[in-house]
């Protein structure tokens, strides 16, 4: 295909194990983007910065990140620092209201809800099941609050978070399970709920700017950079159920307001 398309330059974004293959038999010049970002928990640690390494340009999404990139040897003239493409993504949305999201997912939105993705954690030992049985007993104990599920990946022990997830929801009336959300019902059904559950790229990027609490269950996501709205929660059930009860009460403080407000005045210029 790229032989008929001739392209001068090969755009990647991330770091999954898919965009590795492309990087490895481009033969043309790389522009990689969400660089020089750590996920201690899974395979993607070593292969983004693998593709960093075949990569000519580097688009990063803060000064820590931009600092780790020029270290693994890259010239600094091509790495460049352009916030979060997730923000600019966010902008170009019209999110849907809480009526229209309802029509979209077939069912009313109670006065709670909760969104939740949980996807294998790769570089440990088997231990996904166990900590998704301990995140579903957490919150089969919720009462009065809409749970919505989006499926876990393809990694490796994904299918068995498939089955618990689908045999937690056939038996929970509140609970509902979607493969995919798709971009535009993901964010809108974020912007509507009271929290999120989450250990993915998506819960520590997207959370924040739409300014939602989010807890992370670690170690998926160890290494990156989070806002003051995410809660780092270990995989038991007494620190899921603290962790929930915190999220639904959080408000963004009126100091990270401002600071959000003037992150989108300044990527809206």
């Amino acid at each position: 295909m790229l032989c008929f398309l001739k392209p001068d330059l090969i755009l990647h974004l991330g770091d999954r194990f898919e965009i590795f293959t492309a990087a490895m038999i481009a033969h043309l010049p790389i522009a990689h983007c969400n660089v020089g970002e750590r996920t201690e928990g899974v395979i993607d640690e070593p292969i983004r910065h693998s593709i960093t390494k075949m990569s000519q340009l580097h688009f990063v999404a803060t000064d820590e990140y931009q600092r780790r990139v020029i270290q693994l040897g890259e010239d600094p003239e091509r790495v460049f620092n352009v916030g979060d493409l997730v923000i600019d993504g966010i902008q170009r949305l019209d999110l849907m209201s809480r009526e229209d999201l309802e029509l979209a997912l077939g069912f009313k939105l109670p006065s709670r809800n909760l969104l939740i993705t949980f996807h294998p954690v790769t570089l440990e030992n088997n231990t996904s099941a166990k900590q998704m049985n301990k995140l579903l007993t957490s919150l089969g104990e919720i009462k009065e609050t809409r749970l919505i599920f989006t499926m876990p990946n393809a990694d490796t022990e994904g299918r068995i978070l498939f089955r618990h997830i689908n045999d937690f929801c056939n038996e929970k009336p509140n609970a509902k399970a979607f493969t995919s959300l798709g971009q535009l019902r993901y964010l809108s059904c974020m912007q509507h709920v009271d929290g999120v559950v989450d250990n993915s790229s998506s819960g520590l990027m997207e959370t924040p700017s739409i300014k939602k609490g989010m807890i992370n269950i670690v170690d998926r996501q160890r290494g990156r950079i989070k806002a003051e709205s995410v809660i780092d929660c270990s995989p038991n059930r007494k620190a899921i159920d603290k962790a929930i009860e915190k999220t639904i009460c959080y408000r963004v403080s009126d100091k990270s307001r401002e600071d959000l407000e003037s992150l989108w005045q300044w990527w809206s210029k």
